[in-house]
């Protein structure tokens, strides 16, 4: 039967190749089953809810990836826009939670219905490589100044907006250990060096008195304070449109920036750099995002982590399954994973952010026309507070200097839909 469905020797692999794979997966990702509530949390989303509409997310998600699409790719709710949907959507525009899970859903009903009608390819053409990774390193740094906030290291001060926090606090020493212990664990080449970081960090605190367990396992907390909870009526709304699209873009640049990295690793890739069963990864990743909308959780996308367990051997959708089975078997583990503190999961975003930001080291930054709306796209990010400001500063600076250049007519139709659609949203601000 694994033969016929993930065809195991055409792929030159073996089961327990891809089991092994697939636990590699989940070691690598499986911090967000700890970060990720507490992000949504700050939001106003329950703790509890948010847990277990995590892991059926990722669950559900990487179980269509495998036997849709056959790829050792799992899913879970992105890093980054589950920041931007709790501190710039919900806390910074006073959006309620129920109306940016509509938003959620919408941006990936969009992303299936370019998908299946091909539109998809004349959008990712379209944009510029160099936005595409100035999106990329603009998200990291704005994970990361959320990462050094939960920290500790940042906070803020009238006189210069921010500066640097009280180094004699405990929760930041503990923090700060556990971010070296990440980084230290990842050039060794750990697996699961995140998750070691949040587990160590999480054990220093309890003889401080700053880590409380409530047990390790207990049945799965409730989702029915999120399911079905996302109000699509009131994202259709004017005031939505913006963070849909939001959504709608990071989420396709980063599915396809994952998709062939893991791809071309895995050897899976055509020559001609085409991906076998693109339609059913796209279905698979833009079906991901709507399920877990539905479930009560930000935006579903697929892994980078994905890459370190096809650098053990997984090349099939088998090895997915593994991932999913995995996930799915931590909701028995709810209380051990809602007693990890703050200051446990803190370290882990700024260390996503680090690995986030090296994407600008791909800007051709001997061309201005080039680096320098990457650099602002970036920049215009993290000091907005907001991935969709940054997003529009970028695209409204590429035109201009492109313009001023004498190179306007390289400049693709959709560059200029999205820098003029940004003018208008920036003036109705």
């Amino acid at each position: 039967m694994l033969e016929r469905v993930f065809h195991l020797q055409e792929n030159g692999t073996r089961p327990a190749t891809e089991i092994l794979a697939g636990l590699t997966t989940f070691l690598t990702m499986s911090y967000i089953i700890v970060v990720n509530p507490q992000i949504l949390a700050a939001a106003g989303i329950d703790h509890g809810a948010a847990f277990t509409a995590t892991c059926l997310a990722a669950a559900l998600g990487t179980l269509a990836m495998a036997l849709l699409a056959n790829y050792p790719i799992a899913l879970a709710p992105g890093m980054g826009l589950n920041a931007y949907f709790a501190f710039t959507v919900v806390l910074g525009m006073q959006i309620p939670w129920q109306v940016a899970l509509g938003a959620v859903f919408l941006s990936g009903l969009l992303f299936l219905a370019i998908s299946v009608l091909h539109i998809r390819e004349w959008l990712i053409n379209s944009i510029p490589l160099s936005l595409k990774l100035g999106i990329a390193a603009g998200i990291g740094l704005f994970l990361g100044l959320l990462g050094f906030q939960g920290m500790g290291l940042v906070v803020a001060k009238p006189a210069t907006m921010i500066g640097l926090g009280d180094l004699e606090k405990t929760t930041t020493l503990l923090s700060a250990l556990g971010f070296l212990l990440m980084a230290g664990l990842s050039a060794r080449k750990v697996p699961g060096a995140i998750l070691i970081g949040i587990a160590v960090t999480t054990l220093l605190g309890v003889p401080l008195g700053l880590t409380k367990f409530d047990g390790f396992v207990a049945l799965p907390p409730s989702l029915a304070p999120t399911f079905l909870q996302m109000d699509i009526a009131g994202a259709v709304k004017l005031g939505a449109v913006s963070v849909v699209f939001t959504f709608f873009l990071v989420d396709v640049l980063d599915n396809m920036g994952t998709l062939i990295a893991t791809t071309f690793r895995a050897g899976l890739m055509r020559k001609d750099g085409t991906v076998p069963r693109l339609r059913e990864v796209l279905l698979a990743d833009s079906g991901g995002a709507m399920l877990g909308a539905v479930l009560g959780t930000s935006t579903t996308t697929s892994y980078i982590e994905s890459a370190a367990g096809i650098q053990a051997g997984g090349r099939t959708g088998l090895a997915s399954v593994a991932t999913a089975l995995l996930f799915l078997a931590c909701l028995v583990f709810a209380p051990l994973a809602m007693a990890v503190p703050a200051f446990a999961t803190a370290p882990a975003m700024v260390f996503v952010a680090c690995l986030m930001v090296s994407a600008l080291r791909a800007v051709d930054f001997d061309d201005p026309c080039e680096s320098l709306p990457a650099a602002a796209t970036a920049l215009g990010t993290v000091f907005s507070f907001s991935i969709a400001s940054g997003i529009g500063i970028g695209f409204i600076t590429y035109v201009a200097v492109n313009v001023v250049a004498g190179r306007a007519r390289s400049v693709s139709g959709a560059v200029w839909i999205i820098a003029f659609a940004s003018v208008v949203s920036f003036a109705l601000e």
